[in-house]
């Protein structure tokens, strides 16, 4: 599976005075996305750090196009740019209840080991569940 899709619903206090979602919390939604992504793909965050392996962002991107309102239904897609490695690379799209595109972005974030604090290879159980 290399894209997913989930939306949510813009809470009050993600905006600013003027009822437009703060930049800053994009990332959380691509978050939510990517989570999202690993966990119907039958792997959970918690999953990898009981197995000794954490996920840190490394590089975060964010394009807007429009703005996100209060109350706006979002629609998050989360694409796979190509197989995982050491690194895991992720675009995004969002969309709102309009259809209308208002973000995209990239993520790229490293397994790393959490004992030694230092990179390895993606696991291979996620590699099978990628079907790749």
């Amino acid at each position: 599976m290399k894209k997913f899709s989930t939306n949510i619903r813009v809470r009050y206090g993600e905006t600013d005075q003027m009822g437009i979602v703060y930049n800053a919390n994009y990332a959380t939604f691509f978050e939510i996305a990517r989570t999202e992504w690993l966990r119907n793909l039958g792997v959970s965050y918690k999953d990898l750090e009981n197995k000794g392996i954490i996920l840190p962002v490394i590089s975060l991107s964010f394009n807007f196009i429009k703005p996100a309102k209060y109350d706006d239904i979002l629609t998050i897609s989360v694409f796979l740019k190509k197989t995982p490695l050491v690194k895991i690379e992720f675009d995004y799209e969002i969309i709102n209840q309009n259809k209308e595109k208002i973000s995209t972005g990239n993520s790229v974030l490293a397994f790393m080991d959490r004992k030694t604090n230092k990179p390895t290879k993606c696991p291979n159980y996620i590699l099978e569940k990628l079907n790749l």
